[in-house]
């Protein structure tokens, strides 16, 4: 992984923002949503299916949920899951961060992140990965899958 500093503001002053200083476009090359998923979800051990998520919970695998509150609100709560919005996730999940939720125990815990279909997961649970929680991944499939198994599920506000 490359340096993540910022370049300092007088290295890049007088010329467009992502470009290098000869004036040639940045190391950035613009990737498609698709692509994004798909190096996202090579960086996650196995997705689990929802009877396998539910048996991982049974054995200690925490749950957190990253879909929205109306999402939430329509289709109902995973027991057990911890709700985090997405926009605090690394935040919340940071073992080493300040603002790390008390139910993060360590780099090696088992996560399974939930959003509705399975895919904003993918890329939340691969963010987790670059911060070294080596066992973040997501449900295949999400909630709906999980849903259609005829898992449990609680409404919301029963919480």
């Amino acid at each position: 992984m490359g340096d993540l500093s910022p370049e300092p503001a007088s290295a890049s002053a007088g010329r467009p923002r992502g470009t290098a200083p000869d004036g040639t476009p940045g190391r950035r090359t613009a990737k498609t949503a698709g692509q994004l998923l798909r190096e996202a979800r090579a960086l996650l051990p196995h997705r689990p299916s929802p009877a396998d998520a539910h048996a991982a919970q049974a054995r200690g695998a925490l749950f957190i949920d990253i879909r929205g509150d109306d999402q939430r609100r329509a289709g109902g709560l995973i027991p057990g899951a911890l709700v985090l919005p997405r926009n605090a996730l690394e935040w919340r999940c940071d073992p080493a961060g300040r603002w790390r939720h008390p139910a993060m125990t360590g780099r090696d815990q088992r996560l399974i992140l939930i959003c509705q279909e399975g895919f904003q997961s993918s890329l939340a649970a691969a963010a987790l990965q670059r911060l070294g929680l080596v066992n973040a991944t997501d449900l295949d499939g999400g909630f709906a899958a999980w849903a259609a198994a005829g898992l449990p599920v609680t409404p919301a506000g029963s919480e």
